[in-house]
């Protein structure tokens, strides 16, 4: 199939409120995982356009990396075998082989609004950024459970990816969402009726903070999962905690209890250290520390840990005093808006 026009998809990244970890298997296999999260104005880009010289093109500008490959009859395992890209090559290896779809010559470009590693969902929402930029192409009927899942199934299954299951799903709907992973892959998306002034009101109060490292999420996650399979390992009841919270964090949002938010945040960060190690690290403690000094009243690491960004509830008075200090010891702050629209696409001439 050619591209008349170009398809641009657009797919918001995530911060995660409460919960995180308990997407993960088999913690939710077993017990039920519970996710509270929110989408902020910081994006992934995934475009597609016709290639003029019969070869599909990978292009990645923040990344700095532009590969192309022959089509091998359309055979996407052949063509895509020595692909550095692996999620462009992923999704459209996935979606040849699930629809019976042949490779056309297209040129696939990306781009994030984030580095790699840095905890806010960045490669899952590009993974349904290709994916819903690639079923737009293909004009495949798939609603946002059936992209959220396939991007999962993508990643995780396909690629080998160590992850959780809600950034996908955060990705695709956007928004304020208690999400539910229950037995049999099952996944139920509550998107929250949050009042404005609430939403006004908390972000108002979060600061964000890049640490200067990008992690590498799949030691910590690996080991995570390792010790959710051992009984009476003190990471079973750490991962209990964080779903007691969730659902606390989403009952103090709806309230617009801000300052008990703050409280649910540190409480859920001492229990996700325990649940592997190098979660935290002395970096990140400093710049906790720093927070809290400068009147921060919570903060935690944004996924699994080890860099990336941090996340802080401070008092709105305060935030500008929170972010001048982080930037001054070296971190990266700013503020974020927060947004509720998820995966978008639409065509350019």
């Amino acid at each position: 199939m050619n591209v008349g026009k170009t398809v641009r998809a657009r797919v918001p990244l995530r911060l995660g409120l409460a919960g995180g970890g308990t997407d993960l298997s088999p913690y939710c296999d077993e017990f039920g995982g519970a996710v509270l999260n929110t989408t902020i104005d910081r994006y992934a880009y995934a475009f597609i356009e016709s290639s003029d010289d019969e070869r599909v093109h990978f292009v990645a500008p923040d990344m700095q990396v532009e590969e192309s490959f022959a089509l091998e009859d359309g055979n996407p395992d052949a063509a895509f075998s020595e692909a550095s890209l692996i999620l462009h090559a992923g999704v459209m290896r996935g979606i040849a082989q699930r629809f019976g779809k042949t490779m056309q010559p297209w040129r696939l470009t990306s781009f994030v609004d984030a580095p790699p590693g840095s905890g806010l969902g960045s490669s899952s929402a590009l993974v349904v950024a290709l994916v819903e930029a690639c079923a737009t192409v293909m004009s495949l009927p798939l609603g946002p459970y059936d992209v959220a899942h396939l991007a999962y199934e993508i990643e995780r299954n396909d690629l080998g990816l160590a992850g959780g299951k809600q950034d996908q799903y955060a990705a695709t709907f956007g928004g304020t969402n208690f999400i539910e992973f229950l037995s049999g892959d099952r996944v139920i998306v509550n998107p929250l009726r949050v009042p404005t002034s609430i939403l006004n009101e908390l972000q108002t109060s979060l600061v964000i903070c890049f640490t200067g490292v990008s992690r590498r999420s799949d030691t910590i996650i690996t080991e995570q999962q390792r010790r959710i399979s051992v009984p009476r390992d003190e990471a079973i009841e750490s991962m209990h905690q964080l779903k007691r919270d969730a659902l606390a964090m989403k009952d103090a949002l709806l309230r617009g209890e801000i300052g008990r938010m703050a409280e649910i945040l540190n409480r859920s960060w001492e229990a996700k250290k325990r649940t592997a190690d190098g979660i935290s690290t002395k970096e990140i403690e400093r710049l906790y520390t720093l927070s809290v000094e400068r009147g921060a009243l919570g903060g935690k690491v944004s996924g699994a840990g080890g860099g990336g960004f941090m996340m802080f509830i401070v008092p709105p008075a305060r935030r500008v005093d929170v972010i001048r200090a982080l930037n001054e010891a070296g971190g990266q702050a700013s503020g974020i808006h927060l947004v509720q629209d998820g995966a978008q696409v639409w065509t350019s001439s």
